[in-house]
């Protein structure tokens, strides 16, 4: 692997490739509500442990190995972190195969590992959902059509116990975005799923700008965030065993929440093993409880993407040209 050498901020120290190293802060912990003191601690440092990023998104930490994995959809491009060896080009070209230029995100964006521990990565350029064994390569497409017609740019991806992937499919990684007719097939921003079978489902049809996904620990739950100010939900829809979903409540407005967050809508989602939502949003990670109360903020100070649960507590979060990490004291889901 490619070792990539990045220069420190003017106003961060260099980063050093030492284990146990003291990485430079950043933001802060804002707490809306007592119960967040059990989710994470008011003075929990918030870490920049890998900078100039062109935009980090769809982080997954890799049990298998120890380490984090995270898109860079800009540069067609999947960095890996760990603590010994810091950052380092794990897979290029991540979501676009194509020649030349195909748009300004060609590459992945969501990733995760799936219940068999391979690679789960969210396409942008070559429109589909693929899988990759971390010992063998070579990606297999799961799923690149709906009813004969090519995804959009599938964006953030989770996976239910039963082998079931939900999926959102916004424009954002298409070459003009919603107003490209030259290359979009399927009008709507859909929410999908992939059965174990392998057929494909239009889940939802009726969502703006569907972006994160995130099933409840119990599963019977799926919350799809929209990244649009005019929408700013987050909706928890009942999840039904043939791989549909029942109908919908708002689990959280953002309108309600603009003294505190201001104009602010999610990107993705992940949730606690109590049930707790973390979203990206207004330049943090905004967590909810799963009474959909606004309980606090891990704030960045820059727009902010995603998150993903690691190793010794840490949550790990893409944060525009960053990756950040923060101590918590809730647990992840299982």
């Amino acid at each position: 692997m490619k070792k990539i050498i990045f220069p420190a901020l003017i106003f961060f120290s260099a980063f050093s490739s030492t284990a146990q190293q003291a990485y430079p802060v950043m933001g802060k912990i804002v707490s809306y509500d007592k119960a967040f003191s059990s989710i994470v601690t008011a003075d929990a440092k918030v870490e920049a442990i890998a900078s100039n990023i062109k935009w980090a998104e769809g982080p997954v930490w890799v049990k298998d190995g120890g380490y984090l994995l995270f898109s860079d959809a800009p540069r067609n491009t999947i960095f890996k972190w760990e603590e010994k060896t810091g950052l380092t080009e794990f897979l290029k070209p991540s979501g676009y195969t194509g020649l030349g230029q195909y748009s300004d995100e060609p590459g992945s964006n969501g990733l995760m590992v799936n219940l068999a521990g391979e690679l789960v990565a969210c396409e942008h350029g070559d429109r589909r959902i693929t899988k990759m064994n971390f010992k063998l390569g070579g990606k297999v497409a799961l799923a690149d059509k709906w009813q004969g017609k090519r995804f959009n740019s599938p964006n953030d991806i989770c996976q239910h116990s039963n082998g079931t992937y939900f999926f959102t499919d916004p424009p954002y990684g298409l070459p003009d975005r919603e107003k490209d007719t030259a290359n979009r097939e399927i009008a709507q921003n859909g929410v999908y799923s992939i059965l174990p079978d392998g057929t494909v489902k239009q889940i939802l049809a009726d969502l703006k700008r569907p972006n994160g996904i995130a099933l409840s620990p119990d599963e019977k739950l799926l919350y799809v965030s929209q990244s649009d100010g005019s929408v700013p939900y987050i909706t928890a829809y009942p999840v039904n065993k043939d791989g549909t979903v029942g109908t919908g409540k708002i689990f959280f407005d953002f309108n309600t929440a603009k003294d505190k967050l201001g104009n602010a809508a999610a990107d993705g989602l992940k949730t606690d093993a109590e049930g707790n939502v973390y979203a990206g949003a207004a330049n943090g990670i905004v967590i909810i409880s799963s009474a959909g109360k606004l309980l606090g903020k891990i704030e960045t100070g820059v727009q902010t993407s995603n998150c993903a649960f690691g190793e010794n507590g840490y949550l790990y979060i893409t944060a525009q040209h960053y990756v950040c990490r923060v101590k918590l004291i809730a647990k992840p889901k299982n």
